[in-house]
Order: C-alpha cells, then sequence, then structure tokens
C-alpha cells in the first residue's frame, strides 16, 4: 500500500534533488533524435513557448518539427492540464531532461520540485530513485537523416491514423466537467443501510494542501451528488495537523490554519447537504527534521534518515495531539470523523517503524501500548472537542500480534479497520500465491481481517472493512473495472461477517460507478442476493432492455477476472497500467520495474512468482473473457430498442470493459514479447527460432493494433489512463508513439533477427 508522505516539511529546511545511480536514458530509436521525442511527448501537455524556451528555440522552429512528424496544431494547453498533469510531465521527460531543464518545464523552484519528488507518493520510487543521466538539450535544425526519419513518421500516421491525430472527443480531464456538472434535482432520501460509513477518496484529489483557496477543487457539488447517488456516504481527504491547528514549538507552520479550517467547514456543510460525512486521514504526529529538536531536545524520539520522532510518550505531545484535533472538531462541529494509520512507510510514532526499542522512553511500554495511548490522545481530542467525529484506527502495518493488545486498550468509540481481502490463498494458472492487498479478484474477507475484527469485537468495537471496490493495482488505469459480480460477492461476505462500514478504496477508486452502488445495494435491509443485487443496479444505469445483457457481462467479467495471476510484486510492477502505451525495445534496457510507474522491460518483476507462459496465460485468459463481455454487450446495442440516455451510458461501460481487456492483451503480448527477446541468443536452432519469431511478430501486430483501439476509447473517454496519484499513465499522444515504436521494431528488429 502506499501512502502520502510527510507534508509540509518543505517550509522547515531546502529541500535537495533526490541523487542516485544516473544510468544512460532508455533508448528511443524509433524518434528521429532526442529533440524530435521531446516535442512529440509534451506536445498536448505543455505550451510551445515554454518548450522553446527551455531548448533556446523559438516556437515556431518547434512547431515546425511538430509539424514534420505529422503532429496537427497545438491546442490551447488547459488550466486542468498545467494544475493537475504534472507527475504526468515530470514521468515523460525524466529520460529526457536533466534537472535543470525540467524545472525550466515545469516553471517549478527547486524545492517544489525536490518536494514533489520525495514527498508526493513516493514518486522518486516510482521513478526508479535514479535519474537517468541526461545531457542538457538544445535546439539545432535537424540533419538531413533526422528530417527524413520526421518525413517517414508523417507518412506512417497517415497511414495508421487516417482520421489525423486532431482534437479528442473528450479532452483530457474532461471527465472533471461531467463529474462537476450542476446536481439534479431530487426528494429521494438516502435508504438505511447497514453499512456505515461507507467513505472513499476523490476521484480527482489534488495533494499538498487542498483546504486553502485557489486549490482546485476535488470534490463539486456534482460529484459529491453523483457519489451520494451511487451510495457512498463519506468521502476523505489528507489532513496535517499542524496545518490544521497550532504547533506549539513553531506556531509559523500553522500559518493560515484559520483559512484552512473554514474551508473545511464549507466542505463540510456542502457534503452534509448531499448525506456525505467528511473524513480526516491522520497519521500522526509528523517527524521533524533533526534540527528541530536543537531548540526541543526533550520531544525527540527515534531518529531516521536525518528525521526523529516527536515522542508520543511525552505528555506535552500527547496533549498537543489532544487539543489539536478537539480545535478541529469545535471548528467543524459537523465532521464526520478521523481514520489513522500509525504504522504506515511514513515515521510517525516511535513504533511506526517497529524501532520503539531506541526510544527510553517508549521501549518499556512496547508498540501496542504506545500506539493505543496515541488513539486515546485523539479520542480525548474529540470528546473535547464536541463534536460528532468518530475515529477509525487502521491496523495497517501492525504487527500480527499488536491488533489483540491494541484493542482492549482502545476506548470503547473508537472503530478498528482492516483491510478485507488480505492474506487469503490462492493459486492461479496452477501456481500458489497469496492476496497482499488491493485486490478485486479475490472478494475478502481472508483470515488475518477475520482475526482482527474478533478480536476488537471481544473488546466491544466496531468493526470496519477497506475494501478496493472500483480498482486496484491489479488495473488501475480505468475508473473501474466492471467485474460487479466479484465487487457484489466480496460486499455479500462482508454483510455475512456482520462488518459496521467500510473505506471503499484508498487514493484509487473513487469514480461514480455500478461497483461501488453494489456495495452499497448489499448493505439494504432486505439483504438481497448477489443476483438481486446485480439486477436492480443494472436496472436503475441502463434501463430494463439493457439490464440483463448488463448482469451476464458482469458475470462474464467477473470470471475472467478471477483468473488474475495476482502477487503484490506483479501488482506493483507490471505494465498493466501502461498496457499498450509501454513502449517495446529490441535489446534489454537494464532498467528495473518500479513501483506503479515505469515497468520497462522488466518480464522478472512483472511475473513474479509465476513462470512467463504461465502469467501471459493468465493476462490472456482475462482479455478472452472481457471481450466476450464487449461483444455481447456490443451485439446487444444493435438488437434492442433502448431509450437513448440508457444505450449512452451502455456504451460507455462497453468502452471501460474493452479498456480493460486491451490491457490485459497487452500484458500478454509484452510478456511474449520480451520473452522471446531475450531467449533469442540462446536459440540455435532455426526451426524453433523461426517459430519464435512468427510468435513475436504476431505479439508486436497485435500491439499495434491495441493502441489504436484504445486511443480511439480515450479520446472518447478521458476517464481511461488516469488515475489521482499518478495523474495520467499516458495520453493518446503516446499511444500512437506506440505504433511508431512497433512499426520500427517490425521494420528494423524482426528481419534482422531473421537473418
Amino acid at each position: 500500500m502506499t501512502a502520502w508522505a510527510i507534508l509540509g516539511l518543505a517550509l522547515l529546511h531546502a529541500m535537495e534533488l533526490p541523487t542516485g545511480p544516473t544510468p544512460e536514458p532508455v533508448p528511443l530509436p524509433h524518434f528521429p533524435d532526442r529533440l524530435h521525442a521531446f516535442v512529440w511527448f509534451n506536445w498536448p501537455l505543455v505550451p510551445v513557448d515554454r518548450m522553446a524556451k527551455v531548448v533556446g528555440a523559438e516556437p515556431g522552429q518547434l512547431t515546425d518539427l511538430a509539424k514534420s512528424m505529422g503532429l496537427p496544431e497545438q491546442a490551447p494547453i488547459s488550466d486542468a492540464i498545467q494544475q493537475r498533469a504534472f507527475i504526468t510531465v515530470i514521468r515523460r521527460n525524466w529520460h529526457l531532461l536533466p534537472y535543470e531543464q525540467l524545472l525550466e518545464l515545469l516553471e517549478w523552484t527547486p524545492d517544489q520540485l525536490a518536494y514533489t519528488l520525495r514527498e508526493d507518493d513516493f514518486l522518486y520510487i516510482k521513478l526508479g530513485s535514479l535519474k537517468p543521466k541526461c545531457e542538457a538539450l538544445r535546439y539545432s535544425a535537424p540533419e538531413a537523416a533526422a528530417a527524413q526519419r520526421a518525413t517517414d513518421i508523417a507518412k506512417l500516421m497517415q497511414e495508421e491514423f487516417p482520421g489525423g491525430l486532431g482534437a479528442a472527443k473528450e479532452p483530457l480531464f474532461g471527465f472533471i466537467d461531467r463529474l462537476s456538472a450542476p446536481p439534479a434535482p431530487t426528494e429521494e432520501k438516502p435508504a438505511s443501510n447497514m453499512f456505515s460509513p461507507r467513505f472513499c477518496s476523490s476521484y480527482f484529489a489534488m495533494y499538498g494542501d487542498p483546504l486553502l483557496d485557489g486549490a482546485p477543487e476535488s470534490f463539486p457539488d456534482g460529484y459529491l451528488d453523483q457519489l451520494s447517488r451511487a451510495g457512498v456516504d463519506g468521502v476523505w481527504m489528507q489532513a496535517v495537523l499542524y496545518k490544521l491547528a497550532e504547533f506549539p514549538w513553531d506556531p509559523s507552520m500553522s500559518e493560515r490554519r484559520e483559512e484552512r479550517l473554514k474551508n473545511l467547514a464549507k466542505l463540510v456543510e456542502r457534503a452534509r447537504r448531499h448525506g456525505i460525512g467528511v473524513y480526516l486521514y491522520l497519521n500522526e504526529p509528523r517527524a521533524m527534521p533533526l534540527s528541530f529538536f536543537e531548540k526541543h531536545p526533550e520531544l525527540k524520539g527515534v531518529e531516521e534518515s536525518g528525521f526523529a520522532t516527536v515522542c508520543t510518550s511525552v505528555p506535552e505531545v500527547r496533549a498537543y495531539l489532544r487539543d489539536g484535533v478537539a480545535s478541529i472538531c469545535k471548528s467543524v462541529p459537523d465532521l464526520a470523523g478521523f481514520f489513522t494509520i500509525s504504522a504506515s512507510e511514513n515515521l510517525t510514532n516511535c513504533w511506526s517503524h517497529f524501532n520503539g526499542s531506541k526510544c527510553p522512553r517508549c521501549a518499556k511500554p512496547g508498540g501496542p501500548a504506545v500506539i493505543a495511548d496515541l488513539h486515546t490522545a485523539l479520542q480525548e481530542g474529540i470528546d473535547t472537542g464536541g463534536g460528532k467525529a468518530r475515529l477509525i484506527a487502521w491496523d495497517w502495518g501492525w504487527a500480527n500480534d499488536w491488533p489483540k493488545m491494541i484493542s482492549t486498550a482502545l476506548p470503547k468509540s473508537v472503530a478498528l479497520m482492516s483491510v478485507s481481502e488480505w492474506s487469503i490463498p490462492i493459486t492461479r494458472g496452477g501456481v500458489d500465491s497469496v492476496i497482499g492487498e488491493y485486490s478485486l479478484s479475490t472478494p475478502g474477507p481472508g483470515p488475518r481481517a477475520k482475526k482482527s475484527w474478533a478480536v476488537a469485537r471481544e473488546a466491544g468495537l466496531k468493526v470496519l472493512a477497506k475494501v478496493q471496490a472500483n480498482v486496484t493495482w491489479e488495473l488501475a488505469a480505468v475508473p473501474y473495472i466492471p467485474a460487479v459480480g466479484l465487487a457484489a460477492q466480496h460486499a455479500s461476505n462482508l454483510r455475512g461477517a456482520g462488518i459496521d462500514g467500510m473505506m471503499l478504496g484508498w487514493t484509487l477508486g473513487g469514480c461514480p460507478s455500478p461497483n461501488l452502488e453494489v456495495f452499497a445495494e448489499m448493505g439494504r435491509d432486505a439483504a438481497p442476493s448477489v443476483d438481486d443485487a446485480l439486477r436492480s443496479v443494472a436496472q436503475r444505469r441502463f434501463g430494463g432492455d439493457l439490464a440483463p445483457v448488463a448482469v451476464d457481462a458482469w458475470k462474464t467479467c467477473s470470471t475472467a477476472f478471477a483468473e488474475y495471476p495476482y502477487n503484490i510484486g506483479t501488482v506493483y510492477s507490471g505494465p498493466q497500467q501502461m498496457g499498450p502505451a509501454n513502449p517495446l525495445w529490441g535489446a534489454p534496457t537494464g532498467y528495473a520495474a518500479t513501483m506503479v510507474g515505469l515497468p520497462y522491460d522488466g518480464l522478472d518483476a512483472w511475473r513474479s512468482v509465476y513462470p512467463a507462459d504461465v502469467f501471459a496465460a493468465q493476462f490472456g485468459k482475462m482479455a478472452d473473457g472481457f471481450d466476450q463481455a464487449v461483444a455481447a454487450m456490443r451485439a446487444a446495442v444493435k438488437d434492442k430498442n433502448a431509450e437513448e440516455a440508457n444505450t449512452k451510458t451502455f456504451l460507455a461501460e462497453t468502452g471501460i470493459a474493452e479498456a480493460c481487456a486491451i490491457h490485459f492483451r497487452s500484458v500478454a503480448n509484452q510478456s511474449q514479447f520480451v520473452a522471446i527477446r531475450n531467449a533469442m541468443g540462446l536459440i540455435k536452432t532455426p526451426e524453433v527460432r523461426t517459430a519464435m519469431l512468427a510468435k513475436a511478430e504476431e505479439a508486436l501486430r497485435s500491439e499495434l493494433a491495441l493502441a489504436k483501439r484504445l486511443y480511439a476509447l480515450q479520446t472518447e473517454d478521458s476517464r481511461i489512463g488516469y488515475e489521482a496519484s499518478n495523474h495520467y499513465f499516458y495520453v493518446p499522444i503516446d499511444l500512437a508513439a506506440k505504433v511508431i515504436n512497433v512499426r520500427y521494431l517490425l521494420d528494423t528488429w524482426l528481419p534482422a533477427q531473421k537473418r
């Protein structure tokens, strides 16, 4: 699981841009040169005048380069792209520009980039914890060979995209307008539900400091209304205590806290009108740089990597936690609650990284007691503040024997939350594995969660499940995975387990969807069966004519998705997020696949515990199943005389299912190609070599077709390719680049291997 790392530390001291290994950038031989690649990949995201400034060119010179490759005139770059796509910009320029020019391209200070790389959901780790050694890129007129290659690319684009690479039917981030549309009038009251809360994050959340005036909106009214109609009764956002409450040891760190509290109160009131509560995620107390403890040595706890904990065994620190939460509750009395992670990747309390024995105050009481005291202080703050907030303790990261010890020491008003599906054993393709988290393919609950809930109930606490109702890192480049049957089964299982409420997803998974609806449907008083719940949701979304087809398609997708070759290594390292946008190389790059970032050609990391052929076959099985569902859905639209609005919604559902199929098929193709490429030097028998190259060619031609089809789908539905903490994994121009990439391999690599 990923979590937001320590926020606000850039205010304390200047950060250095992270350094690490500096390998040569990956080659891009299918482009004329690095300058042409720079223009291509930034054309839809960065204004041409800024691009020109970075490389010392005139805007017209870069426009000429773009036209020479068949790119259209640059469209205006929207505010949404500039505010919400900076991770996409960083990722695509990581192998093209040195830090200095990347700063120019972003128009950022070094501190801004350093902070983002280190603290924005572990971005530097997602980029491989290294920075390729890129020489400064400067404009020069293209030489004859480069100019000819650009002309060849333009001809290729005309062949493969006869309609051109022009404006999309829905521009990037166009989904925000759709999801922010004014709410429709309704007098319906939310039905009673045994699952409460049912809370999720924003589908297009902004990180950093989202409660300051001027920050792009993460929860517009139209979106809150759509979430409510999808059965959601809560939303969550990250919070930093010293940004909302006075930090007594350095009040300057809490500047503008009144502004944030005022905006939080406004959000809470707006959400309340839609029947939605607001929850704040606390990961406290924040570690401080060692310089902080030169003034406050009495607060210092465990030291780690230039920071140290603000020790919660110090009475003044617990008072800060209590009083800080109390001040929030007093200022925002209708706040729904808080949830915590107390053993995350972030250094917070002295036992958060299991090193509390190094603290003279925390060693003797031990981890469970320290964490229980932390939550007791937070609950005392809620009680003192007199609001309605509830406190949810998430056991993520706790040692196996901690839940029982902590539960017995927690105030009875605290609820315990566990990841539902964690530790379920599975067998896929004949290979044994175990579910970690982030799985929709395997409905929970599993033994770990059941054990935690049992000890919590015994201690008199309410219990919640953390699930991924919409998407997981199994595939996050779509707004939801239409394996609605699996979602319904998971919800049914949780109902049987007597769960009080649920967190519907981490930073990914907040798009209104049938998956969210079916989780709410399964909690209704009528206690529907899985089939009844699926039919009810389909009827509401698509009407009577198309509902049965939708249910059948959801079941087909669910059966297929249950074949997912799950392993936490695959979930984090595989190419499933990039799909056909991930380039292929004729020789190994030497780069290792990164966590939910850049998969490169790291087949061994992708497949994890699965043999390469089994891994590819499992993704092929999933693609076959989703393709079957898509074919049935498209046939039904032709046969049924459904209302226009229902047909439009149904076709959008079909597009999402097809995008899933494309991603799965692409993983199979890429795995097969890389495995064959890596084996070429070992094959001596001509017949075997010929057969394998035929399979490689088949995979390449399939990739080309998939890239073109996904290009069409993404230009119609801007949700495809997007995830809040990674921004766009790819944009349409990347899929066009994959076409260039594949054609190059077919024209050069394949003939060379046949010689």
